[in-house]
């Protein structure tokens, strides 16, 4: 009879990652028990303990896999037929096109209510995003598509706009996102980087309405 093969610890965090995924995005985050993941992936429950900490942890890690996975600003970089402003323009649709990070999104919404989980999720885009915002926005300056002042400081806020755009960081009703929406886009665009148009408005308010209506926060 043969042996079962024994799977290399890769193997089975990629698994593990794999399903935790498929159940996210079908059950839902929160109606994901760990049990229901490893069941997926045909192994024991302290398997999962092996790779991660928690249920949070794992999102976290497919949140930071579907990025790199998928990254729109490496998408962009190297395109010599555009403009800094126009690779980040290029960027944004790309990056909204990504129909499953965007529905992954929404389900990590309810854990960021824990502080903690908060802080971890502003450093890691802190951390990640503001150096690759900062190299566009400097092409940007350099090719003379782009006129600021506030290259790092741009950088620097543009990773934490999400978060306060999201009702269940800072609680808002679907007229107060909509003018923090055109707030952001004036600030932006007063910055020096006119880059919300209305299709990106469009995109905002799909996805809050998920997180205000489809969460009911929690």
């Amino acid at each position: 009879m043969a042996r079962p093969v024994k799977k290399l610890p890769e193997q089975w965090k990629k698994e593990i990652l794999d399903a935790a995924k498929k159940l996210f995005l079908s059950k839902g985050y929160e109606d994901t028990a760990i049990s229901d993941i490893m069941q997926m992936a045909g192994g024991a429950k302290g398997m999962f303990y092996r790779f991660f900490q928690s249920k949070e942890e794992i999102m976290h890690a497919l949140g930071d896999q579907m990025f790199f996975e998928n990254n729109p600003f490496e998408a962009v970089r190297g395109r010599s037929d555009l403009n800094g402003l126009q690779k980040i323009r290029e960027m944004l649709a790309f990056d909204q096109s990504d129909e499953e990070r965007e529905a992954l999104s929404v389900e990590a919404v309810p854990i960021l209510k824990d502080p903690r989980i908060l802080a971890a999720a502003v450093e890691a885009n802190r951390r990640v995003l503001t150096p690759l915002w900062l190299e566009l926005i400097e092409e940007g300056q350099r090719d003379g598509s782009i006129e600021t002042d506030y290259a790092k400081e741009i950088s620097q806020l543009l990773p934490l706009v999400n978060f306060w755009l999201m009702p269940s960081v800072f609680p808002a009703d679907a007229e107060e996102i909509r003018h923090k929406c055109r707030f952001v886009a004036e600030v932006l665009s007063a910055m020096g980087l006119p880059i919300i148009e209305n299709e990106m408005y469009e995109r905002a308010e799909r996805i809050l309405s998920n997180y205000k209506e489809g969460r009911k926060e929690g």
